[in-house]
């Protein structure tokens, strides 16, 4: 059997497991290697926390070369309001895996509280809509199946969710949980058991910038993702930086990939990064690794 031909059944199959289960199963949000720079998407405590606002864009294509892989889109706006302990923030986000699709759009309100000499501490709610799309009529089954008779449509999925962001001039830490309702995305025309959903991500968050001398700088962040009926996940990430104009360094992903970032500011407003994940798992042989581009660009609208 030719590797397309193997790719198909197990999309098959990993999609039959999602849809037939008896109990939830886990599903994950979009995956980002630069979350570090990324934050709005998972807490919007995050939102106007920075003297300027910030737009970006993040483009990642996982598993490269692999049939059905994972490609994530997203693009997210943040700014402080000026005069006020007020920020305001809004993303699209757009995760395709195999022959399933969902689109989120989201806005952010944080409030920040002067806590100490220090820190600040943003308490942030996001809200928001995703839709939901499978075409299972795409895929071609070696047996006849009901459930791939229909396209999945879940158009309106609305959701709301919570961020405290605590940081300071060269550290920060983050608990958010950006997804509370668990919308259930169902195949009730043929059987009330095909039933999955939409589940809630706890993420906790937290990075350190040490400046080494005049030239040389370190960041360290991490990364703690959890959700139910699936391990946790953790990203340790550090990148070393040169003026504050170059930035290089590495990112371990627990028992699940390893990889290198490289970003580079001309301007103090804009950020070009880049990063390429080698993934460690049973799927290494079957593709070639993740490739995932950022540009910031630092402006405010208010």
């Amino acid at each position: 059997m030719r590797r397309a031909n193997k790719i198909a059944v197990y999309v098959i199959v990993a999609l039959t497991i999602l849809l037939t289960a008896n109990r939830t199963l886990a599903q994950q949000d979009p995956l980002y290697t630069q979350y570090m720079d990324n934050l709005l998407v998972i807490n919007p405590g995050y939102a106007g926390s920075k003297s300027i606002g910030n737009a970006m864009v993040v483009a990642r294509s996982q598993w490269v070369s692999f049939d059905g892989a994972p490609a994530t889109r997203s693009f997210a706006y943040n700014t402080p309001i000026e005069g006020k302990n007020v920020g305001i923030g809004f993303s699209v986000l757009s995760d395709k895996i195999g022959p399933m699709k969902q689109t989120g759009v989201y806005i952010d309100y944080s409030y920040f509280l002067q806590v100490s000499d220090k820190y600040r501490l943003g308490m942030g709610l996001k809200a928001g809509v995703s839709f939901f799309r499978a075409n299972l009529t795409d895929l071609i089954t070696i047996t006849p199946d009901p459930i791939f008779d229909n396209d999945i449509y879940e158009n309106f999925l609305p959701n709301v969710g919570i961020g405290f962001y605590l940081y300071s001039a060269d550290s920060y830490f983050g608990l958010s949980v950006p997804r509370l309702i668990e919308n259930r995305i169902t195949r009730e025309e043929v059987s009330t058991e095909y039933v999955n959903k939409q589940q809630m991500h706890l993420y906790f968050v937290g990075g350190s910038l040490y400046r080494l001398n005049d030239d040389f700088q370190l960041k360290i962040s991490g990364l703690m993702k959890w959700v139910h009926n699936a391990p946790v996940s953790f990203d340790a990430t550090a990148l070393f930086g040169f003026k504050e104009k170059f930035w290089v360094g590495g990112m371990y992903r627990l028992d699940a990939a390893y990889g290198v970032i490289a970003q580079f500011s001309p301007i103090p407003e804009l950020t070009i990064g880049y990063s390429y994940d080698i993934t460690i798992t049973k799927l290494g042989g079957y593709q070639s690794g993740s490739h995932e581009v950022m540009l910031s660009y630092g402006f405010s609208l208010f």
